[in-house]
């Protein structure tokens, strides 16, 4: 079995593969902070929980844009799972061309997106990722990375409207029924999902133009992930597929490509 780890600035997913086949997941809030033996216990105690018997891991393969929290796992795969984990980052191998200035500034969950996007659907495409900020990128029918876009995350553009505005309060956040609100929750309910639907297919519009003129993409499939995937999708008249696990298969592809190369 496979142990993959996506690190967020937000949340922390840990994904166990048998085989091609997801069969646990779970999601926590990003504590940089943790040690490497609150992890490993974490981490076992979720297992059993779930009859995975963790002896059974033979490899781990982690995605990480926390820096501090990498260390931390590394030992706790070593403590916990007696191994050395593949940590996707620079020299690893993953079939993508990345045609960007500077390869090494791409962050490695960008890269692993497009990796499972590229395994699962047609190129050329453009991968939405829901995350604190929300990346757009585009690959083309070569499996280039051609580069993309990062955006304010909707919950952190939330939250800075409600420490901002002393009268505005915390809403929930949801697809209002109608976009004239008749009340301030509602209005500003409106306010971001219709404004972050109308941001998101802006910027996928442009990008698909673009494309078009540079690479000559006729068709191009957009392919959403991350924590809001699903209800901004709802609003959306560009988005194609919603694929909440795409970022662990883009790692459980990653390390089969460079397994016993590490």
């Amino acid at each position: 079995m496979l142990l993959a780890i996506d690190v967020g600035n937000t949340n922390i997913v840990f994904g166990v593969f048998r085989g091609e086949e997801l069969i646990a997941h779970w999601r926590f809030s990003t504590h940089k902070e943790q040690t490497e033996d609150e992890y490993g216990i974490l981490l076992k105690n979720l297992m059993e929980d779930t009859d995975i018997d963790y002896r059974q891991i033979k490899g781990v393969v982690i995605s990480s844009v926390v820096p501090t929290i990498t260390p931390y796992l590394e030992k706790m795969c070593g403590k916990y799972l007696g191994m050395k984990p593949l940590v996707v980052g620079p020299g690893v191998k993953t079939g993508i061309n990345i045609k960007v200035e500077n390869p090494r500034e791409v962050g490695a969950d960008r890269i692993v997106n497009i990796v499972g996007a590229t395994y699962k659907y047609k190129v050329p495409l453009i991968v939405v990722d829901f995350g604190t900020a929300t990346t757009f990128d585009a690959v083309s029918a070569d499996m280039e990375f051609l580069g993309g876009v990062i955006a304010p995350g909707l919950l952190i553009s939330a939250e800075a409207l409600f420490r901002s505005a002393s009268k505005l309060y915390r809403v929930e956040i949801i697809k209002p029924d109608r976009v004239i609100g008749k009340n301030t929750s509602t209005n500003i309910q409106s306010g971001l999902f219709f404004g972050y639907a109308g941001l998101v297919d802006n910027i996928v519009e442009l990008m698909k133009r673009e494309m078009k003129e540079e690479i000559g993409a006729e068709k191009v499939f957009v392919v959403a992930t991350g924590g809001i995937a699903q209800l901004i999708s709802s609003g959306s008249r560009t988005i194609d597929k919603v694929d909440p696990m795409l970022t662990l298969e883009g790692l459980r592809i990653v390390y089969e490509k460079n397994a016993g190369s590490f």
